[in-house]
């Protein structure tokens, strides 16, 4: 691809992002948005900023419960799957992390830089996760859980499963070329009062 071209495109698309999040923060409830490297402590204390703002709207237990559970999930998934690091040796990911709330929901979106040849096997895997009933993702988690194998990064590949698990909505995603190397991937998840 022309890189030329290719610069144009990450522009659009990039404004386009800031465009979405600039929107998000004007109508919607509490934004909280991080960009940088998601380490334990950062993670411990974005999560920790995040549940008090969800106690002060006295939202139902089970609610703030799963919305805390959704954002643990989403973070460990940058921190273990993005492939941008400062650190080559621990590889710990850097990221985007936001969270909002509109009207009875919250949503959490996610953004990371991820490398070519992993995008295709990505977007297998959410559209298959996307069409599959509770039952089925009950169990498929559980056959993960029972033979699943650790990535060299020490997942077992349970986080998004766990996410449309728990939230019984499907995922909503996109790839943005950044390079001939690698793409940035979006991800948003609704958590609602949904029964799963």
């Amino acid at each position: 691809m022309d890189i030329e071209k290719l610069t144009d495109t990450v522009d659009e698309e990039l404004s386009f992002i800031h465009n979405i999040l600039s929107n998000e923060m004007m109508t919607n409830g509490f934004p909280l948005i991080y960009k940088g490297e998601l380490n334990h402590q950062i993670t411990k204390l974005f999560t920790s900023m995040a549940e008090q703002k969800i106690l002060q709207t006295n939202k139902e237990k089970s609610l703030r419960m799963k919305v805390f559970h959704i954002m643990v999930e989403c973070l460990q998934n940058i921190n273990k799957h993005s492939d941008d690091y400062n650190d080559p040796i621990n590889r710990i990911g850097n990221g985007l992390f936001f969270v909002g709330e509109k009207e009875h929901s919250y949503y959490v979106i996610t953004g990371n830089k991820i490398n070519n040849e992993k995008v295709e096997p990505l977007k297998r895997r959410i559209d298959t996760l996307n069409k599959l009933t509770k039952e089925e993702l009950f169990d498929l988690h559980k056959n993960q859980m029972q033979y699943g194998f650790l990535t060299e990064r020490g997942g077992a590949g349970l986080g998004l499963i766990d996410i449309v698990r728990k939230t019984g909505e499907k995922l909503i995603y996109n790839f943005i070329p950044l390079n001939e190397e690698s793409q940035f991937f979006l991800l948003k998840v609704t958590v609602g009062n949904k029964f799963v």
